[in-house]
């Protein structure tokens, strides 16, 4: 439900870098220009067109002040749970050698999409994709347990190599990766499809299974504990069936991380959301009051940030998952990051 509220209502509203929050969204803005609603590709063919875009915090403000009207998101629960995810940076290799053996394996051809990749977020309850057989029927595709036990070897879908299965998964978990080579260069990978099997948190099986407690459980104890013991590592992470496929994007000096329809993604401005409820692009004002490990605020995270993602396990009208950017420190952002927040959603006017 959407209550209409002023800006002025907006906690930190006048407070916030409103130019930033304007390049954000005019970097979606080219892959979005003919979807979503007509109210909301006129704005985006708009600020294509413009010839005089604004050039500071104040004009950017009464460029998104004129042209949409917030509504708080109003539901059942008191607040809604803002999450952190991240571009890992991790070390592999162009060729299989006794320190990278995992390989980072493309889209296999027999794959096929059962739902737009936008909307396998929204639609992550059911199967979205499945596999072509032979006779030409669809079915379900192989599990990560079977793709990891040979079930794609032999079909030449090695793009790279990595150390381990804990690497890999969690590449696969944030979608995307820089990867360091053995040869002093660096390929950035990003999604290319999925075997459409369910995400499952093998974190929240670890805290059931009393190996964690809630308290204790966060990205860097998860990984720490599973590459302590790779084998029994392995059989966690197998409980997730879901598995990710992946593109050579190029070199690192010259691209950038990418979210659904490639839209470029931009740290701390880009918002991985259930796009049942939101449209890609859409502006939204994320309020997190006790979020402060990501700005020195006593009144914590306030600010204007663009739908650009989708994710599994990103579900509900008050749910997002925050892009923190690209290596170690932005992980360690993401993983500290599980916060009560609330969402006002800018619509068209």
């Amino acid at each position: 439900m959407l209550e209409e509220v002023r800006f002025d209502d907006l906690p930190g509203w006048h407070d916030d870098d409103h130019l930033a929050a304007y390049q954000a969204f005019v970097s979606s803005t080219p892959a979005l220009v003919n979807a979503g609603a007509a109210a909301f590709a006129r704005i985006c063919r708009a600020a294509l067109a413009a010839t005089d875009f604004p050039t500071d915090s104040e004009t950017a403000r009464r460029f998104f002040e004129s042209l949409f009207t917030p509504f708080k998101v109003v539901h059942q629960e008191t607040d809604g749970l803002l999450t952190g995810y991240y571009e890992p940076e991790l070390c592999g290799s162009r060729e299989r050698s006794s320190e990278f053996t995992v390989p980072v394996l493309a889209r296999p051809p027999d794959l096929v999409n059962l739902v737009e990749e936008s909307e396998r977020g929204a639609m992550s309850e059911q199967m979205t994709h499945a596999r072509r057989g032979t006779d030409g029927e669809l079915c379900t595709y192989f599990t990560r347990q079977e793709i990891d036990q040979g079930a794609l070897a032999g079909q030449g879908l090695e793009l790279l190599f990595l150390a381990d299965d804990v690497d890999l998964f969690f590449m696969q978990v944030q979608g995307s990766g820089l990867i360091r080579l053995t040869d002093g260069s660096s390929l950035r990978l990003i999604y290319a499809g999925k075997n459409g099997h369910r995400y499952t948190s093998i974190g929240r099986h670890l805290i059931k299974t009393g190996v964690f407690s809630p308290e204790a459980m966060n990205l860097q104890a998860l990984i720490d504990w599973l590459k302590a013991d790779l084998e029994r590592a392995r059989a966690v992470l197998w409980r997730n069936e879901s598995y990710v496929f992946f593109r050579v994007l190029g070199p690192e000096d010259e691209t950038r991380p990418l979210g659904t329809n490639e839209i470029p993604l931009t740290p701390l401005r880009s918002l991985a959301v259930d796009t049942a409820f939101y449209e890609l692009g859409q502006p939204i004002f994320v309020c997190a009051p006790g979020l402060d490990h990501i700005v020195a605020d006593a009144s914590g995270f306030n600010r204007l940030m663009v739908a650009h993602d989708v994710g599994s396990a990103i579900k509900g009208a008050e749910r997002g998952d925050l892009f923190c950017g690209s290596g170690l420190l932005a992980g360690a952002k993401a993983g500290m990051t599980k916060h009560p927040v609330n969402f006002f959603a800018l619509v068209p006017k």
